[in-house]
């Protein structure tokens, strides 16, 4: 077993990693998830009494 032998198997084995990661990603199960998580920015409650966090005191 040589150096090329060794490229061989981490390519194979980085690109099963991959394949699994996309099917993991584009499942079905996977959607209901990733539907909740991108709409958590919009879920909160807004207060009208809170200071701005963009504003800096000078």
């Amino acid at each position: 077993m040589d150096i090329n032998d060794l490229r061989s198997i981490v390519t194979v084995v980085g690109l099963l990693c991959f394949l699994a990661i996309v099917a993991w990603a584009y499942g079905r199960s996977s959607k209901k998830g990733f539907d909740e998580a991108a709409n958590l920015p919009f879920s909160g409650d807004d207060d009208q009494d809170a200071p701005s966090k963009t504003t800096h005191p000078r």
